[in-house]
């Protein structure tokens, strides 16, 4: 009945057994017996270290954390910029929106024109900067790791840079975008 009142008494009652055995010392058993015993009951850290996926220690230590304030004192909210809230949310919304055109329409009218290809990788740029830059806001908060998120920035700007020289260079010295995706596609 305690039992079905108490399911883990069913669960604790082995593991008391198992360190009554532990507790019984070689002067009230002899030591081939202990062994024995020993032996029949493996020790709880054998029977869970075969199911077992995780480490012990992890791969990266954890980011540094520091408390800020007490325990009653509100979450700070910053500043409203309306140039980084709902005209940024828009920015975002409307070159994604201006991709799937730009995209589609080389191909479709059948003409290949340097200004709609320009356009295309131009906002492709953009696009995958605001992207990239979205990944590092969300894993390198400014308030816990601010060098290596300084770095990471700067790194994204320099990447950026050379992407846009390089499809500047793509446009106006070879055959551009478009028209590479149309070889390669009927290659």
């Amino acid at each position: 009945m305690a039992s079905l009142m108490r399911p883990g008494f069913v669960r604790q009652a082995p593991a008391a057994s198992q360190r009554m055995l532990s507790t019984l010392t070689a002067s009230a058993i002899n030591r081939p017996a202990l062994q024995h015993l020993e032996r029949a009951a493996p020790q709880k850290s054998t029977r869970i270290a075969a199911f077992h996926a995780t480490q012990r220690t992890q791969i990266l230590p954890p980011l540094p954390q520091s408390v800020v304030g007490t325990a009653n004192d509100p979450t700070p909210v910053p500043e409203a910029s309306p140039t980084h809230g709902s005209y940024h949310w828009s920015f975002e919304r409307i070159v994604s929106a201006g991709l799937v055109p730009l995209t589609i329409a080389p191909f479709a009218a059948g003409s290949l024109n340097p200004v709609t290809d320009s356009i295309l990788c131009a906002l492709l740029v953009v696009h995958s900067h605001i992207g990239f830059e979205s990944c590092i806001i969300d894993y390198f908060p400014k308030a816990r790791v601010p060098k290596v998120r300084t770095a990471a920035m700067w790194a994204l700007r320099a990447a950026t840079l050379a992407t846009g020289v390089a499809l500047y260079s793509f446009e106006t010295n070879d055959v551009g975008v478009t028209e590479a995706v149309v070889r390669l596609w009927r290659a």
